[in-house]
């Protein structure tokens, strides 16, 4: 009814009585044929309704739907004098909105203007410039975007239509494990011996040697031979506190002169004899 309403309040008497016997409205459930004459609109509630509007383009395009005029041939003074009651209410009230709608105003009675004038002369075989061709231009383009734009929001949008669902699926897989080559395990296998030998621990044992027996040992292998190889007084297999103290051994039997250790020359085999041995 609001709607029926605006459109008598913007001036135009054309409307019929009576469409097609179907009722414009009903009122307290009775039908209504006619649009009373006395009927207000507050200017509040006009407000809002030019508020909804997205621009001129839009107020325009709704215009033309409503009274449903072909949009390639509009009808430009009923069309402006509807616009301008439009506006005429906002004016006073809402000057930042109404800002635009009243350039769009200046472009309508512009081309309303143009259209009273005689035509400009053409070229033969060339139509006259229509003065409406940019409006119509301008208003398709509108109205193709707002369709698309009404498309976009039909469909469903996350958060807004619908939201995702989360779903915890536990399932065992089986381990795929790199393929490694020989040379990095011995690389692998040669960083882990040198940790290890950073870290090993070393267990000392301690071990009571007696020099004095074994300058007997040496004696007591030297009895009864002239001369004995001297690396034939070691025994490398008792390990290397033993050959160290035979070593000392030896050296203290030289010291006090109970033996005598001889070479031929240089580089030649080291002898060991008992030094009181004929």
């Amino acid at each position: 009814m609001n709607d029926s309403a605006t459109v008598e309040a913007t001036g135009n008497d054309h409307s019929p009585d009576v469409v097609d016997q179907v009722a414009l409205a009903r009122l307290y459930g009775e039908p209504l044929f006619a649009m009373p004459q006395d009927l207000y609109i507050p200017p509040d509630a006009l407000e809002v309704f030019l508020e909804a509007f997205e621009g001129p383009l839009d107020l325009l395009l709704y215009l033309i739907r409503k009274q449903n005029f072909n949009i390639l041939d509009i009808p430009m003074a009923a069309l402006t004098r509807q616009y301008l009651s439009y506006v005429d209410e906002i004016r006073s009230r809402n000057l930042e909105l109404a800002a635009e709608y009243l350039l769009m105003a200046a472009m309508l009675i512009e081309i309303k203007s143009r259209m009273l004038l005689p035509p400009k002369k053409a070229e033969p075989g060339a139509e006259p410039e229509d003065p409406r061709a940019e409006l119509v231009r301008r208003l398709l383009e509108y109205e193709q975007m707002k369709l698309a734009a009404a498309k976009l929001n039909a469909v469903p949008q996350f958060g807004r239509d619908f939201l995702r669902a989360q779903v915890t699926i536990e399932q065992s897989l089986q381990p795929r494990f790199p393929d490694v080559n020989v040379a990095d395990l011995q690389s692998a296998w040669r960083d882990i011996l040198a940790r290890a030998r950073l870290v090993q621990h070393h267990t000392i044992t301690r071990e009571e040697l007696s020099v004095r027996e074994y300058m007997s040992f040496v004696l007591r292998t030297l009895q009864g031979r002239r001369f004995v190889p001297f690396e034939e007084l070691f025994q490398p297999e008792k390990g290397s506190t033993v050959l160290v103290v035979t070593f000392i051994a030896l050296l203290e039997l030289a010291k006090e002169t109970l033996i005598e250790i001889t070479q031929a020359e240089a580089f030649a085999p080291i002898y060991v004899r008992l030094a009181y041995s004929s």
